[in-house]
């Protein structure tokens, strides 16, 4: 427990002392303070967006339903939402070709100049043809998100399979086991390591590109506040909602990080 609490404390030592500097050269008026607020007035900005617009009315609903309601909530939960949509399409067609690909040579051959011509284009790049396919709203989002997710999980699911270690293999077929099981039970469990890093980095570029598409397509979400801040020039709440999006994914990299400690105790020799 203690050194969990020392690790916790050096992890927030440089931050602290950054805040505090800031906040030093902002109050004696080296910089602009409409330009670079103070860290306690972009705190009490983020107060505000996270607080309901509205008083509270019990005939509208319950306490809780009324404190969901403020801007920040919203907006957040608008973001995850096409994360999730579009880290799960991307995945979804990734990790199967990645899988057939690292398997099948066939397959690898096949599809490889393909996957390494589209592979260096960044999801941004996307943005003028979404629109046009898709119009504006949701959809454009989950395409580009699905783009941003999608290369990250395949490359590391096929460099995953076909790494495997050759002493597995042959080890498998002198024992006779046939082409699916050797999959299964040794192919695939052996890339799972690689699935799992793949989907984590997966997920983390998944998240910088909702704030893009956010910015572009839809009313609503952290990229969208953060692009309505800047036509008004309230440079605090931009600041907000930047940190409010670093808290977000410091908060899912440490999920995806705990899920994958979780799912490989077996690998690190934790189980039985």
């Amino acid at each position: 427990m203690k050194p969990r609490f020392n690790r916790t404390v050096q992890g927030l030592l440089v931050p602290i002392v950054l805040l505090v500097l800031w906040e030093a050269v902002v109050r004696a008026g080296l910089v602009n303070p409409h330009l670079l607020p103070a860290p306690s007035q972009v705190a009490v900005k983020w107060w505000e967006y996270l607080l309901p617009t509205q008083p509270f009315e019990p005939e509208a609903g319950s306490r809780l339903a009324w404190w969901l309601s403020g801007d920040l909530i919203h907006d957040a939960f608008a973001s995850l939402y096409r994360v999730l949509i579009g880290f799960l399409v991307g995945a979804g067609l990734a990790l199967p070709l990645g899988l057939l690909m690292g398997a099948n040579d066939r397959v690898y051959h096949f599809f490889n100049p393909l996957v390494q011509l589209l592979r260096p284009i960044p999801p941004i790049a996307f943005i003028p043809l979404s629109i046009l396919w898709f119009g504006l709203g949701n959809p454009p989002a989950f395409f580009l998100i699905a783009i941003g997710a999608f290369f990250p999980v395949l490359i590391n699911t096929l460099s995953g399979v076909r790494n495997v270690d050759s002493i597995y293999l042959r080890a498998a077929r002198n024992l006779g086991v046939g082409r699916m099981t050797l999959f299964t039970r040794v192919i695939l469990p052996a890339a799972t390591p690689y699935i799992l890093t793949g989907a984590r980095i997966g997920i983390g570029t998944a998240f910088i590109v909702v704030i893009v598409a956010e910015m572009i397509a839809v009313n609503d979400g952290l990229g969208y506040r953060i692009l309505e801040a800047r036509e008004y020039m309230w440079s605090d709440k931009i600041i907000a909602g930047m940190l409010s999006i670093g808290v977000l994914g410091l908060a899912i990299d440490l999920g995806m990080t705990r899920l994958n400690n979780h799912l490989l105790r077996w690998h690190r020799g934790l189980e039985s």
